[in-house]
């Protein structure tokens, strides 16, 4: 057997942290009695026993309950290094996966065994500053002058202001204390979780994905070896996997159950699912927040080069540079670069690139009970990550549940709704979770809302019809045929420098065309995704389409309630581009983003189609002319009730 690879020693590691004040855990439960592992009743002990407290977690209500030390001092914590089956930095050596566990004295002194709550993440160490591409250039004519990851010539991402790092890294103000305090191992990757889950009887492991902090490999932007660093630690967890500590002994993990459950944000969300497409053994449930399922949508939209909301010009080469904290900041270069070349930010094309990095190819292999959660309004990660995702899992019969809420990115489930979720797939009690309604939704009156599954099983699609309007302003959308024979048409001049807002409010504009429903006597409720199907021409060879789907007030004060983005060029294949021939009529399909909304009486429907959108899309030079047959284009809107609901609505 060979021995073990001796490590260098670990210089200390500057780290960008936020600190946050600790989530707040939930109040005790006033109960009398309880149950234990074995079933039997036990007395409910009080929050922060100490270790001559159970041996064993106890349960009321479906929950466990928090019977162990809250007391930080009562926990071991301990580093290790996990091999991972992939060389990614190419020095001729297996990558080793960072990782941090914090775990009860009882594992030790008590043959308490725990299952595991486990997050992993690039972003424990912070994140650099990065430039961004440009995207004030003419389609398929993207420039990136100079060589290397500089020079991309667009706005520079600090992570001091960046949404992403602050919600993956919440909760980090006791690690700040204990790294000033000098204890435990230095620096300290996270805290979070340790609070809710430890005196629950559960363990928790942090890690650093590859490239990141005092992990090494490469970060690759959702690349097959991020999935394998990740999977690496659910592998150790389960004997099939080793670890070494700083000093190169190995590490078994015999204080664990082997039943693991990932958790996170953002690109710590995003984890779990690529490591749950691999169906690897152990690995129980996730609960995946604000989380991507397929990176092309994250940075691609039917192809179009579409950013996330608030990363305009991001792409997969810069994310990579972004979470690029190891030590050694030359060894990944090469790789990186080789990112912005795969890319394909030119055509905007799916490819073998992106297929690898999709894990809706690999859902069938999930088994783990999967608790999505995502924010309404997160236009960072977008919500066609959640829905897709989701969607697959219920098709093919695997624990599920949706947590659908009215913020933006982040926002998790509720500490009970967490531990009932835990409970049952790592401690196995039978608490009836899975009979529980699959969706929770938040209204727009911040009420939750149970459902029996989302999108609403009452949704129903229901196809519109566009009429034309006049001197620029707003034609009608309506169920009826709007007319018949010969095409009416309607121009669009493309203006990537006026916002979807400004287009959306405006009472006319040659840079817009908008169409609306009558007002509503009641309220009608959209679940699911919305869909377009457009005949348009265009006066020129490349041309961006958005779709805005509108809520008017009374006031006729516009909301945008989601949208979509599609690329002519890519209107039979997003694999495949074809030139579009100016004049020539193509038909267009484009999905816009899911959505769970009201809208209230009293209010209009819109539809806004516009070609360049500032916030998301390349921006070429104003001028470019986009023609729309109104009689062959429809849209289709998934209303609670169907079209007897939307009628009833609008009816006199």
């Amino acid at each position: 057997m060979p021995l073990p690879r001796p490590r260098t020693p670990l210089a200390d590691l500057t780290e960008s942290r936020r600190g946050r004040p600790a989530r707040r855990a939930a109040a005790a439960l006033g109960l009398a009695a309880a149950t234990t592992l074995s079933g039997l009743a036990a007395p409910l002990a009080p929050a922060g026993a100490a270790a001559d407290g159970p041996i064993g977690p106890v349960f009321s209500n479906g929950m466990a309950q928090p019977v162990f030390s809250s007391n930080r001092a009562d926990w071991i914590r301990e580093e290790v290094w996990i091999e991972v089956p992939v060389d990614s930095d190419g020095d001729g050596r297996n990558d080793r996966v960072h990782a941090e566990v914090t775990r009860l004295r009882e594992t030790e002194t008590a043959g308490l065994k725990s299952p595991v709550v486990y997050e992993v993440s690039p972003y424990y160490a912070g994140g650099n500053p990065v430039t961004n591409h440009n995207v004030d250039h003419e389609l398929h004519q993207a420039r990136r002058p100079g060589k290397g990851w500089l020079n991309r010539g667009g706005k520079t991402t600090d992570p001091a202001k960046d949404e992403r790092l602050a919600a993956a890294t919440a909760d980090e103000a006791a690690a700040d204390e204990m790294a000033a305090a000098g204890t435990g191992p230095q620096p300290i990757i996270s805290t979070s979780h340790e609070a809710n889950w430890l005196p629950r009887g559960f363990a928790v492991v942090h890690a650093e994905s590859l490239g990141s902090g005092r992990s090494d490999g490469c970060p690759t932007t959702g690349g097959r070896n991020e999935t394998l660093g990740a999977k690496a630690v659910v592998d150790w967890l389960n004997g099939r996997a080793r670890a070494y500590d700083a000093a190169g002994r190995e590490v078994n993990p015999t204080w664990t159950t082997g039943k693991v459950g990932m958790i996170g944000t953002s690109y710590n969300g995003t984890l779990p699912n690529a490591v749950a497409s691999t169906g690897v053994e152990g690995l129980e449930a996730i609960v995946p927040i604000s989380a991507i399922s397929n990176w092309y949508d994250y940075y691609r939209a039917n192809g179009a080069v579409v950013a996330p909301g608030g990363y305009q010009g991001e792409d997969a080469d810069v994310l990579a540079e972004y979470v690029y904290t190891r030590s050694d900041k030359q060894i990944c270069r090469s790789l990186i670069e080789r990112l912005a070349q795969e890319q394909d930010r030119v055509t905007g094309d799916y490819s073998a690139f992106w297929d690898e990095r999709n894990y809706m190819n690999d859902v069938g292999n999930v088994h783990a009970a999967v608790l999505v959660a995502h924010g309404l309004n997160d236009w960072n990660v977008k919500t066609k990550h959640a829905a897709q995702w989701y969607g697959a899992l219920k098709e093919r019969g695997v624990p599920h549940k949706i947590y659908l809420h009215q913020g933006g990115h982040g926002g998790s489930p509720s500490l009970d709704v967490l531990n009932r979720w835990f409970t049952r797939y790592l401690w196995g009690q039978e608490n009836g979770v899975e009979n529980d309604p699959r969706a929770l939704v938040q209204r727009e009156d911040r009420r939750l809302v149970e459902y029996a599954e989302w999108p609403d099983p009452a949704s129903a699609a229901t196809t519109l019809n566009l009429a034309p309007g006049a001197n620029g302003a707003a034609g009608g959308l309506t169920l009826g045929r709007t007319r018949r024979g010969r095409p009416v048409t309607e121009t669009i001049v493309d203006d990537a420098s006026k916002r979807a807002q400004a287009l959306a409010d405006a009472a006319t504009s040659p840079n817009r065309l908008a169409y609306k429903s009558g007002t509503l006597t009641g309220p009608v409720r959209l679940s699911g995704t919305p869909r377009l199907s457009l005949r348009m021409s265009f006066g020129q060879p490349a041309a961006n389409v958005t779709a805005l789907l509108v809520d008017y007030d009374q006031n006729g004060k516009a909301k945008i309630v989601t949208r979509g983005w599609t690329d002519p060029q890519n209107r039979k294949s997003i694999s495949r581009t074809e030139p579009v021939k100016p004049g020539t009529p193509y038909r267009l399909d484009l999905d816009m983003q899911p959505h769970d909304y009201v809208f209230a009486a009293g209010h209009r429907i819109g539809i806004v189609l516009l070609s360049s959108d500032y916030e998301y899309t390349i921006r070429p030079a104003p001028g470019a002319r986009l023609r729309l047959d109104t009689t062959k284009s429809t849209v289709t809107l998934p209303f609670v009730g169907g079209a007897g609901t939307f009628a009833a609505a609008i009816a006199d």
